[in-house]
This record gives structure tokens, C-alpha cells and sequence, in this order.
């Protein structure tokens, strides 16, 4: 089943194109990563879906309903979440409090600014399993700009997560990680993998095909190969836009 497809998704700033004509299917259950030279439209095309960046011409599917141009709060609570390059934790807030905002977002009572935040014993009760399930839990109380950089990842992922979304768009989740943070995070996608449908993006081709299902490969904004992580080692055009070739495992 298709959850979530682009069809000749197109994005001009200007006179620059960087998304040209781009056709992508992600097919629920899988880990559907998209691979590519720096420059060649991979984050534009995630602000695309999320609707952070409005589309020159195409249309975005969802579950079998167009989302062209929504914003991307609307884009949120349909169940698509993502994370960033960048980490968009609340560095002055604790681990705790960082989920609980985001499951709190999901409930009914999110916009009752009378309640006191002590009474949302659903949010709170989430927020501890979810920690549980990403391993931060023994520092729930720990504010979140006192993190290792790979927990403050570990921290991003569990927000997405929070808002109950059935597609998870991950930007660089590994970017930038020491080895062994670089295996907890790709055992977390792994785990999460097993109930959500996963896209991500990211530079490290080899743990990109360890962990893929699927690979789309885009090159100065379009699609130049698509197919299982064997197929793309294979693919001429995929090694030459790297410049070298991609590694073999």
C-alpha cells in the first residue's frame, strides 16, 4: 500500500530549480531512504512533503488525499511527522517535559491553557513509556541542552514519535554521530521501523543500504535510480554521481 507519494513535484526559488519533475512512492511499512550528492534537492523535497516549503508544481498524496500546500501543522495532525538537520528540542525544558509537550499536542486538552500541566496525566504517562522505548528515561529529568549530541538526536526522534504519526520522516539522523551513538540511532530507527512507516535521508551510504528497504537516489533535483539497496550499489549512474562509487557490504 502507498501511504505517501509525490507526483512531478517541482520547486523553482527564483530562477534556481531544485526539485525538477520528482516521482517518489513510499509504500507502507518499509524504511524508504533518499541518497544523494550535496545539492542535489534531498531536504527541500522533505520540506516539500511537510509543507515548510510551498510547491511550484505537482501534487502530494497522502493516503489517497491530496496535501498540496497544506501547512505543515495540518500536515502534522493527518500523521506525518519528521525531524530536522538541525534538533528542534527545547534545550531550557527537561527530556520529560520535551515529550510531553509533544504528546500533549494530540490531546484534546492541549488548548485548555487553565489546566495545569500536573493534571495531564495522559501526556506525562506517554511521555515516560516513550522514553522507556528510546532509552532516555533514566534522564527524564536532565534538561535537554545537557545531552550528548547523540542523545539530543535520540531526543528529536522521540518527539516525532509523540505525535502518533503513521509516516516518520527522519533528515539526517545520523549526521555528524560517533560510532557508537551511530548504532543506537540506527537500532532505534530499526525498532520504530516495526510499527511506522520510515523515510529518511542522510550521507552515510553505508548504513543507508544496511538499514533500507528502498533507496531513491536524486542528483541536482531529480531521480536518477530507485530500488533495493543491491540495486543501487550496482547502478552506474549512482556511482558516478558520487564520484568514486558507493561501497560495497
Amino acid at each position: 500500500m502507498v501511504i505517501l507519494e509525490a507526483k512531478n513535484v517541482t520547486k523553482h526559488f527564483d530562477s534556481l530549480l531544485v526539485v525538477d519533475h520528482v516521482n517518489l512512492k513510499i509504500t507502507k511499512g518499509n524504511i524508504h531512504s533518499i541518497i544523494g550528492p550535496n545539492g542535489a534537492g534531498k531536504t527541500t523535497l522533505f520540506n516539500l512533503l511537510t509543507g515548510f516549503v510551498s510547491l511550484t508544481s505537482g501534487e502530494i498524496i497522502y493516503k489517497g488525499e491530496a496535501i498540496t500546500n497544506l501547512p505543515p501543522y495540518k500536515i502534522a495532525k493527518k500523521g506525518i511527522s519528521r525531524s530536522f538537520q538541525i534538533t528542534s528540542i527545547f534545550p531550557e525544558l527537561s527530556v520529560h517535559e520535551n515529550i510531553r509537550i509533544a504528546a500533549q499536542s494530540r490531546e484534546k486538552s492541549s488548548f485548555n491553557f487553565i489546566k495545569h500541566f500536573g493534571k495531564l496525566e495522559n501526556s506525562k504517562k506517554k511521555a515516560d513509556q516513550i522514553l522507556n522505548f528510546i532509552g532516555l528515561y533514566e534522564k527524564r529529568n536532565t534538561l535537554a541542552a545537557n545531552l550528548a549530541y547523540g542523545e539530543k538526536r535520540i531526543l528529536d526522534i522521540g518527539i516525532a514519535i509523540s505525535t502518533d504519526p503513521e509516516i516518520l520522516l527522519l533528515d539526517e539522523p545520523m549526521a555528524g554521530l560517533p560510532e557508537g551513538d551511530l548504532d543506537k540511532v540506527m537500532q532505534l530507527i530499526k525498532k520504530i521501523s516495526e510499527n511506522l512507516t520510515i523515510t529518511l535521508i542522510d550521507h552515510n551510504i553505508d548504513q543507508i543500504i544496511a538499514i533500507s528497504n528502498v533507496i531513491t537516489v536524486l542528483n541536482q533535483g531529480s531521480v536518477i535510480a530507485e530500488g533495493s539497496p543491491r540495486e543501487i550499489q550496482d547502478n552506474q549512474k549512482v556511482q558516478e554521481a558520487y564520484l568514486g562509487g558507493l561501497s560495497t557490504c
